[in-house]
């Protein structure tokens, strides 16, 4: 019988997902004390995101190494669109205590794997049990000397651009939702998102005026920044590159428009953000125009449809 983190205890759960860790020269105090001790260069920014079993993933579709990699995947978004450099994440586990041990190894190499990827450092946590898997990540960000990106800086005259991909969680979790597990690259897009990581510091350098984590649908995000920044935003349909999976995956389960998971699906924390038309960065995609007028949200000119709020949790 495989041991459990009840098997384990709380000390020697803590013990093994915290083997070899290494800290940046940033971090002077890393896991083992009760705080990590860090020194940025810049402002820091900090932010936290929760996921909880059942509500953000299922076990019988994402696999731990799945799950450690999302939970560090969607907070660090939040640091990349204030145009910060990610340095250091805390990340707290409360499980049920039959929970499998390898379980929570595997969960643990995903978050370390996603930390390499976003170039921050495992720097501390905590671990209780509970009625099922939840997951609470606290990221911590450097400016490094750059002034935060916020919502309220789009102004009439810029366009609107992106970096990442959009739509494609929100197209794998409708097929699994349906109990089918292809397309591949929609599943795996629920599964785990592709942060384009380093992006926001680049918006930053390049000049946005202001910037966000779209992971509750892409209008829903962009209607934060109109309301906070007081303008209008009208999209351009026939600039959102819609994937051929998201087509297929629109087929299938009734012929709707695919442009909906574009526009309303949440997860996969692309970064969209307002520009001057002359510093829109390589490799940023130009989808719409900010206008004069009452804080809106349209696509081409007209409202998209009643049902395009967006993610909401309550």
């Amino acid at each position: 019988m495989s041991r459990t983190i009840a098997d384990e205890g709380e000390f020697g759960l803590i013990a093994a997902i915290t083997e070899g860790l290494t800290m940046p020269d940033a971090v002077t105090v890393g896991p083992g004390d009760d705080c990590a001790v860090f020194a940025p260069t810049g402002q820091v920014v900090v932010s936290t995101d929760a996921m909880v079993e059942d509500v953000h993933f299922k076990k019988v579709w994402s696999g731990p190494h799945d799950v450690g990699r999302k939970a560090v995947g969607s907070a660090v978004a939040d640091v990349e669109a204030m145009g910060a450099t990610p340095l250091g994440v805390v990340v707290a586990l409360s499980a049920p205590a039959e929970t499998p041990t390898d379980w929570v190894l595997e969960f643990t190499k995903g978050v370390r794997a996603e930390c390499e990827l976003a170039g921050a450092a495992l720097i501390g946590g905590d671990t209780t049990r509970g009625p099922v898997i939840g997951v609470v990540v606290t990221v911590f960000g450097d400016l490094q000397g750059r002034t935060p990106l916020l919502r309220s800086g789009a102004r009439a005259g810029d366009v609107v651009a992106y970096t990442g991909r959009l739509g494609m969680a929100a197209a794998g979790l409708a097929v699994l939702g349906r109990g089918f597990r292809s397309p591949g690259a929609v599943v795996r897009a629920h599964r785990v998102p592709e942060v384009p990581y380093g992006q926001g510091r680049v918006a930053s350098e390049s000049g946005a005026t202001s910037l966000i984590d779209c992971s509750d649908g892409l209008l829903a995000d962009l209607g934060h920044v109109a309301a906070a920044s007081g303008v209008a935003i009208d999209l351009d349909a026939s600039a959102l590159d819609v994937d051929e999976a998201q087509k297929t995956v629109a087929a299938a389960i009734g012929g709707g428009d695919p442009l909906h998971y574009i526009l309303t699906g949440g997860d996969d924390h692309a970064l969209v953000g307002t520009f001057a038309p002359s510093d829109v960065p390589t490799g940023w995609t130009v989808i719409g125009a900010v206008q004069d007028g009452e804080a809106s949200v349209t696509v081409d000119g007209a409202a998209w449809s009643a049902e395009a709020g967006g993610w909401r949790h309550f």
